[in-house]
């Protein structure tokens, strides 16, 4: 199928699925998505199953494209644009030191724990991982690739929460970064494995990892303080131009940083950020000037909620070659994982919220909030399918536990949060 096809087709099931959950299931729209995507993915294994050919086809498909290339390079700037441009960046600047450092210290600590129990899990004889040949730094990367939540169906859940200001921009803020963030430590990880550990400094690591995360903040914070300055003189009234220079400003930005390997990620938060619907660009005295006109805004959000559909349900059909080389073992690890994972995950919230609750205030239960609230998505399938095919078996397993950690996620977490912070 040529790519006017495929989007075709994407964007059929898309308008499909979304109408079926607005009228029947009445769910949050990225779990109704991932419902009814996984129910297609078993529809199609069933019909697999009885006619193979068919089978052979719908895999053939979902390697037509190159799903890590399209979510990171395409979808994800688009959808992480969006994201920025709708959050309170008021409070996000009041409380940035907050928000890094929990975006940070979460990342990093649940890399080494989610990959420290990992390497010993598949040590145990009970479980008969120790053909798949995990090495220390394979367990690293999947620890690396889950760590990161996922911005888009955080942003789209707690947006639903009625939290309050602070506690929705901090649990919003520590989304976004430490997207970039997990990416950095992940690519990092990636360049050890590559290029084998004896070959690696630790100055080589340090400037690798300074220049993803400064290199993409500066260059966002760039390209955002330049764009805001060309939006206020184009004028409000010109949306079509603005969409345009908004379209053009994301789209190139990954470019550069592709170029001078910055991060694109944190690039696109921070432009995103300057341009953001609660920015100043005037005076106090003269009140709140958007950076662009209210269609724009919509524009975006337009943008948003379609890549968002889009995105489940390849993420759904992304999963049918898998299940050819799923083994019963498989799922006794990914029950064991999954319960590590979101245990790291609290602990790695719950010590910098104790940290930092010393001097700032924090409503009761945040940590269980935020940790409850760490749904992951696209990201960590697109990083899990950019691991080396050199892992053999070992990448298959990765990708299982993966796509396992991505479903309780959003379906068991995503379903009960709202319970969970009333």
């Amino acid at each position: 199928m040529h790519v006017l096809e495929i989007s075709t087709v994407l964007l059929v099931i898309a308008s499909a699925f979304s109408l079926i959950n607005l009228r029947i299931l009445k769910l949050p729209l990225t779990i109704g998505l991932m419902i009814q995507a996984l129910v297609l993915s078993f529809i199609i294994l069933g019909v697999g199953t009885l006619y193979p050919p068919f089978l052979d086809k719908a895999t053939a498909l979902t390697q037509t494209f190159d799903f890590s290339e399209l979510l990171v390079n395409v979808m994800l700037p688009f959808l992480l644009f969006a994201g920025a441009i709708g959050v309170n960046v008021h409070e996000l600047l009041k409380d940035k030191t907050t928000i890094l450092f929990l975006a940070s210290f979460g990342v990093l600590f649940s890399t080494f724990a989610v990959g420290s129990g990992l390497y010993w899990l598949v040590q145990q004889p009970f479980l008969g991982m120790s053909s798949y040949g995990l090495t220390y730094v394979d367990c690293l990367l999947f620890g690396s690739l889950i760590a990161p939540t996922d911005p888009i169906a955080v942003l789209a859940m707690v947006k639903k929460m009625n939290l309050s200001s602070i506690t929705e921009t901090r649990i919003a803020g520590e989304s976004l970064f430490n997207d970039g963030i997990g990416v950095v430590v992940f690519l990092t990880l990636l360049s050890i494995k590559v290029e084998g550990v004896e070959n690696v400094t630790a100055a080589s690591v340090g400037v690798l990892f300074v220049t993803e995360v400064i290199g993409g903040i500066a260059l966002g914070a760039l390209m955002g303080y330049l764009g805001l300055k060309l939006l206020k003189y184009i004028e409000n009234e010109h949306v079509e131009l603005e969409v345009l220079v908004t379209l053009s400003m994301v789209l190139l930005l990954p470019l550069i940083c592709h170029y001078f390997h910055f991060s694109a990620v944190l690039g696109i938060v921070v432009m995103g950020l300057f341009l953001n619907r609660n920015i100043d660009t005037d005076d106090v005295e003269e009140g709140v000037q958007k950076a662009m006109g209210d269609y724009v805004y919509k524009f975006w959000h337009l943008i948003d909620e379609t890549l968002n559909a889009i995105l489940f349900i390849l993420i759904g059909i992304e999963i049918i070659p898998l299940f050819k080389e799923v083994q019963s073992s498989f799922f006794i690890l990914s029950f064991f994982v999954v319960i590590w994972v979101v245990f790291s995950r609290w602990i790695g919230v719950t010590v910098p919220i104790s940290l930092l609750s010393l001097r700032k205030k924090f409503e009761p239960k945040t940590a269980l909030i935020i940790t409850w609230g760490g749904l992951r998505g696209g990201l960590s399938i697109a990083l899990a399918l950019n691991l080396p095919d050199t892992l053999g078996d070992g990448k298959s397993l990765i990708l299982f536990l993966t796509y396992a950690v991505v479903l309780f996620t959003i379906l068991v977490q995503g379903l009960t949060l709202k319970k969970i912070v009333k």
